[in-house]
């Protein structure tokens, strides 16, 4: 494991210094390429860390990709929707010049067409992102990597750059990035909050097969450096 814990005395501490790596990267593919691309979770822990990165006036939004690592199967109207999330936390003020590539592709189910249009709206993006936020529920997913998630292993091995997943504690059908889009990445970032968190992250650590809890996919990976944002 290539991984780097940072710990944090608050929320807002965190939010603040994780928002600081970020928009370093940003710059930094900005400063190099032109333009820079941002891959982000959804769920309840990450919209502190949204809004303080998305006052920052340092960064050229005009010229920042925003991008979802996961997303359940909802359109934006969805309170489930993490794309909705991020238009409503991230894209504001200065970050809302930045330009959205949602995951969610229309209808029903992520049926073959819907998740090759997705494919197609990744697969146009600049490689390696420059920066991807994963987090991680206390079951131990990451992404839509779920335990019992009937496409898990061809997630965590196949090229995709998207697929399908559904899994039992997934709730709604989702679309995930595979694991190797994931890993192709400038910065890559875990950014886990309270106790129960930590101690999950702590018992992935140890020994146990990657389908229990596939957050051990990105822990024992040795292709991307791994920093971990935690804070009580």
């Amino acid at each position: 494991m290539i991984a780097t814990r940072r710990s944090f005395g608050t929320k807002e501490d965190l939010a603040v210094a994780l928002a600081e790596a970020v928009a370093e990267h940003l710059n930094d593919g900005i400063e190099a390429r032109g333009h820079a691309v941002l891959a982000v979770s959804g769920g309840s822990t990450p919209g502190r860390f949204f809004q303080v990165l998305g006052r920052r006036k340092d960064i050229d939004w005009s010229r920042v990709t925003v991008t979802l690592v996961d997303e359940r199967w909802v359109p934006e109207t969805s309170s489930r929707s993490n794309a909705g999330l991020v238009n409503e936390k991230l894209l504001q003020g200065p970050a809302a010049s930045a330009h959205f590539v949602p995951l969610y592709a229309g209808g029903d189910e992520p049926d073959d067409a819907g998740i090759a249009r997705t494919n197609a709206a990744i697969d146009a993006l600049p490689t390696p992102f420059d920066a991807v936020i994963l987090g991680m529920g206390n079951d131990g997913h990451t992404a839509s990597f779920f335990p019992g998630g009937d496409t898990l292993a061809e997630a965590l091995t196949g090229e995709g750059p998207a697929m399908a997943i559904r899994a039992p504690g997934a709730g709604e059908p989702r679309v995930t990035l595979v694991l190797g889009r994931l890993l192709d990445a400038a910065g890559l970032y875990l950014h886990i909050e309270g106790e129960e968190k930590l101690a999950t992250l702590e018992k992935a650590a140890g020994d146990g097969p990657v389908e229990d809890m596939p957050i051990r996919s990105v822990l024992r990976q040795s292709q991307t450096p791994l920093t971990i944002f935690w804070s009580p």
